[in-house]
């Protein structure tokens, strides 16, 4: 018995309703297994540029043009993390042995600055060491960043990780420690890490003191936090400026740009702003020069 025509047409509605409804769906699947297993994204080309950022969500490198950097010169007040630092990476550039490391200390001392200053400085000799920035939250997915850059031997890289610290049930750490070292495949031989942070061990007090209280043994759930920091072979410390120092910087700065007063007076801006601001260090510092640049009507580009 043939179906009447009122059944044929809602089979065929039914089926039109199903794909409307489906189509969306198979590609909103489609697009998530995507963000899951990326197609294999284009290596870019490592002589056009010194500088990358890494894009966890494109699993792929994103070229800086300008690299926002403060001359080496200017940076004042840290003196022996600045030799330290350049020493291990001229060695790395040389293919030499060096070490990962972990700047660690007061805010707005120039941990960031130093790391890209120094790798300013360095690359001008050595074309192919190579700068990429991974943020805090992409760590990951940096095991893919390995990946990709241990493919590209020809080059040295130094991947950097700005402000690096590790919360309450935040378990991406443990990822970290087995790229630093402790993987199957370990650290390709072209790659360095170099990370700042606040925080000397990376986790806070309390993290730490509350897997000591909870673990079935206290001194290996310590131990198992605080080894991160141990996988980093450098730890150099950034301490709050003195009084003096801070001047260094002012004084550096104005030099540098060009800016003329009397130096008693300049002086007395500087500790009239370093305390309306609540303390010194060399953030404070150039905060302090742009303002006063601006008011002059001068340029302070580097």
């Amino acid at each position: 018995m043939l179906p009447s025509s009122h059944l044929i047409t809602q089979s065929i509605r039914n089926e039109t309703m199903s794909a409307s409804v489906l189509i969306p769906l198979l590609n909103r699947i489609a697009e998530i297994l995507e963000r899951i297993n990326p197609s294999e994204f284009e290596v870019p080309d490592f002589a056009e540029n010194s500088a990358f950022l890494w894009s966890a969500e494109n699993q792929g490198l994103i070229p800086i043009e300008d690299v926002n950097f403060v001359s080496i010169k200017l940076l004042k007040g840290i003196n022996q993390a600045r030799d330290i630092l350049l020493s291990n990476t001229q060695r790395f550039a040389s293919n030499l042995p060096a070490n990962n490391a972990l700047l660690w200390g007061a805010r707005g001392m120039g941990k960031s600055s130093l790391i890209k200053a120094i790798h300013n400085n360095v690359s001008k000799e050595h074309k192919g060491l190579i700068l990429v920035e991974i943020h805090r939250e992409d760590i990951s997915s940096i095991a893919h960043l390995l990946q990709i850059l241990r493919e590209a031997n020809h080059y040295r890289f130094i991947i950097f990780c700005d402000d690096l610290s590790f919360d309450a049930q935040d378990h991406t750490y443990k990822s970290l420690k087995a790229v630093l070292e402790g993987g199957i495949e370990g650290r390709p031989e072209n790659v360095l890490f170099y990370a700042t942070s606040n925080r000397r061990h990376l986790m806070p007090r309390e993290m730490i003191e509350n897997e000591q209280e909870t673990a079935i043994s206290p001194s290996e759930a310590v131990d198992e936090k605080v080894s991160l920091s141990d996988r980093f072979g450098l730890w150099l410390g950034f301490h709050n400026c003195s009084q003096e120092i801070f001047f260094e910087m002012v004084d550096g700065y104005a030099e540098y740009f060009g800016i003329r007063m009397d130096p008693k007076h300049l002086r007395k801006e500087a500790i009239e702003w370093s305390m309306a601001r609540g303390g010194r260090s060399g953030r404070v510092a150039w905060q302090f020069i742009q303002d006063l640049a601006g008011k002059l009507g001068k340029q302070v580009n580097f």
